[in-house]
């Protein structure tokens, strides 16, 4: 999949697609994210609306992509989480997208990737869980 991205798919960037997130949840949906924890069952709300309404990943790949990145901010902020280049990492096959959130010494996660499969794969996928499966 091709993305058309606004700042470049790179570690030092990933804060500022997270921002475009922000921004887009609230202008489209009124919806305030704070990077909180807490917050990510809001977005889980904010994809699951755009599911319901028969939006596929292709339509809204860009936006998935900042709101993946808004994810892995709450990593950083609360559970010093790291953002590393895919390919520099042991999920260099597996990730899918370019950016993967390190934990600790040899633990990675992948939450753009995760926010693909919440829209696609539906509430299986729920954010929340995701962070507490590696933070707890």
């Amino acid at each position: 999949m091709q993305l058309r991205l606004k700042y470049p798919a790179i570690p030092e960037a990933a804060p500022d697609h997270a921002q475009l997130c922000v921004s887009a949840a609230q202008n489209i949906d009124g919806v305030s994210l704070d990077y909180s924890v807490e917050s990510l069952a809001k977005l889980d709300e904010v994809i699951e609306g755009l599911r319901q309404d028969g939006i596929s990943t292709q339509e809204v790949a860009e936006t998935l992509f900042s709101f993946g990145c808004y994810v892995g901010e709450v990593f950083v902020r609360h559970a010093k989480g790291q953002w590393r280049l895919a390919a520099r990492t042991p999920m260099a096959r597996a990730a899918g997208f370019p950016l993967v959130i390190q934990l600790g010494a040899n633990t990675y996660c992948n939450p753009i990737g995760k926010v693909f499969k919440r829209l696609e794969e539906g509430q299986e996928h729920e954010l929340t869980l995701f962070y507490r499966a590696f933070t707890t």
